[in-house]
């Protein structure tokens, strides 16, 4: 699956093993039930270690441990389940997560922008023939309404105090 990062298109690096499935070497992800149950050993483990919260998996479950992770994925399984943004920026807000904070699952460019915002920096997308007009949805929203973990201004604040956006 084409993987961008940093708005550019590059190889994923990151293998995703299922919880019955010997662990290979080389970065992989694992999901949050076999984290749970093989915590020792994936800690002792010479390699990268990323993670994958299903939707309904609250980042609660892992904010002590995120020190230990280079990599958190955030499902988005679909388009009406949004509750992989309030993950993220609980993820990046409240728990101070400054590894790579990765969407995966029914990512879909129109969401792209306020999917930056909420804190994700890389994003696993389905189709490679697009990928790279991914990068063009940031230059396509000047104005935001929301506040969110990127702390851009606001409408409301670029109204209330211009010069301060400004300078």
């Amino acid at each position: 699956m084409p993987l961008i990062k940093d708005g550019a298109l590059i190889e994923d690096r990151w293998t995703r093993v299922a919880d019955e499935t010997p662990l290979p070497d080389g970065p992989v992800i694992v999901s949050l039930a076999r984290w749970q149950a093989e915590r020792e050993g994936l800690t002792g483990r010479n390699g990268a270690l990323g993670i994958l919260l299903a939707s309904s998996e609250a980042p609660e479950a892992i904010a002590e441990d995120l020190d230990r992770f280079d990599l958190v994925c955030l499902d988005f399984p679909k388009f009406q389940d949004g509750r992989a943004y309030s993950h993220a920026r609980k993820l990046r807000q409240r728990f101070g997560y400054e590894g790579e904070l990765r969407a995966v699952g029914n990512v879909l460019r129109d969401q792209f922008a306020f999917m930056v915002r909420c804190g994700f920096d890389s994003f696993a997308v389905a189709d490679g023939a697009v990928a790279l007009q991914w990068t063009r949805a940031m230059d396509e929203i000047s104005v935001v309404y929301q506040p969110a973990a990127d702390a851009r201004a606001t409408a409301s604040r670029q109204r209330q105090h211009p010069a301060a956006v400004d300078g």
